[in-house]
């Protein structure tokens, strides 16, 4: 079964200051059928969030001027935007508070390195539930 037809409605933002993930991450998502906007650090990020138009912001944690907690704290705090979910990816190892994770409303936590495949089924199954009217965002973390 291809699923690649039916994502082309879904706006997916992905920051990270490495410029090797983005590209990877933006290629596999838009392979998939997905529009992919890309930011290198979290302000550009929240710019492009305020923007308008993101269904889903797949960020890395560390990241100059902003980190991807603080930008999913935004997110989350702005009634324009909180509906949106993040995704977050980490380094391996690096350990985020649990009240931070559901304060910020991050729905997962993937460790790099990722499998892009796993990734791309981490954004499907986001996108699904938020279309289903889920109001899991935050506890999934």
């Amino acid at each position: 079964m291809n699923n690649d037809q039916d994502n082309g409605n879904s706006t997916i933002l992905v920051a990270d200051d490495e410029e090797y993930i983005v590209r990877v991450v933006a290629f596999k998502l838009r392979g998939a059928g997905y529009d992919v906007i890309e930011a290198v650090d979290g302000e550009d990020a929240w710019s492009k969030v305020r923007a308008g138009g993101i269904d889903l912001v797949l960020t890395d944690h560390q990241m100059p001027l902003m980190t991807g907690l603080e930008l999913a704290g935004r997110i989350a705090d702005e009634p324009n935007t909180r509906h949106i979910p993040v995704l977050m990816l980490t380094a391996r190892g690096f350990r985020l508070d649990a009240e931070e994770i559901v304060a910020s409303r991050i729905v997962e936590l993937i460790a790099k390195p990722f499998s892009p495949r796993v990734l791309l089924d981490r954004v499907r199954a986001t996108l699904d539930a938020r279309d289903v009217g889920s109001d899991s965002i935050g506890e999934a973390a």
